[in-house]
């Protein structure tokens, strides 16, 4: 209870690790649909795992900032109105804890301790008026942990193509690849209250449906490119 709530990154591993595996599945896909070289595949993939992971890790590290930003916005907000019109916040305060039941002289005297000391009163109308979370996430350490699932997750679908381009390397990628989805699917059972065989085939469903699009777009349009 001292320590109090601690940041978490899992998500950003999760939400990392499958997009990693979606698109960069989706080109290698995409690329074997339209018959290309292995080392069209290999280049077009390593590219979308520098790239695209860079920019998915920049756009959560903006993001998770943001959010920062935000909270210390509505701390500073807060600080100016005790310090402008106290009487104002105290019945907020009041009106907040009377909307839990608190009557009387307890409603004063919980109004009186939370008011007493000016960073409680603070935290108090951050958390009661505004909603705002109290634990505040890295934006470099989210930022670093979505570019790292990223491209662990999508240098799989790539591996069988690195050692040796074999013929079937296409389908030991889509079998490793789908392997990657079912697994970052149960994980992500751990924020929801779905079973997680639910969660793994549900994730499954979806990467291997974003792969079988991207697949068919470039059988169908290798004519342009001369295959």
């Amino acid at each position: 209870l001292e320590k109090g709530p601690q940041a978490n990154y899992l998500q950003d591993w999760v939400l990392g690790g499958i997009d990693g595996a979606v698109t960069t599945f989706a080109i290698v896909a995409g690329v074997a649909g339209a018959e290309l070289s292995t080392g069209i595949i290999l280049i077009l993939g390593l590219a979308n795992l520098l790239a695209d992971g860079f920019s998915m890790a920049a756009g959560n590290y903006s993001g998770v900032k943001a959010e920062r930003d935000d909270y210390e916005r509505l701390r500073q907000m807060e600080i100016r109105h005790i310090a402008v019109t106290p009487e104002g916040e105290r019945e907020e305060v009041r009106q907040i804890f009377a909307s839990k039941g608190f009557e009387g002289e307890d409603l004063e005297r919980a109004v009186d301790i939370i008011s007493e000391c000016h960073e409680r009163w603070v935290q108090v109308m951050l958390e009661e008026e505004h909603w705002a979370a109290r634990i505040e996430r890295s934006p470099l350490k989210a930022g670093a942990v979505t570019f790292a699932a990223f491209f662990v997750c999508g240098a799989v679908p790539l591996l069988p193509f690195l050692v040796g381009g074999a013929a079937n390397a296409l389908l030991t990628a889509t079998i490793m690849t789908g392997a990657v989805f079912f697994g970052i699917g149960a994980l992500k059972s751990k924020w929801s209250t779905a079973p997680w065989q639910k969660s793994a085939f549900e994730t499954f469903a979806i990467g291997m449906i974003a792969a079988g699009v991207a697949y068919g777009v470039g059988a169908l349009l290798k004519g342009l490119v001369g295959a």
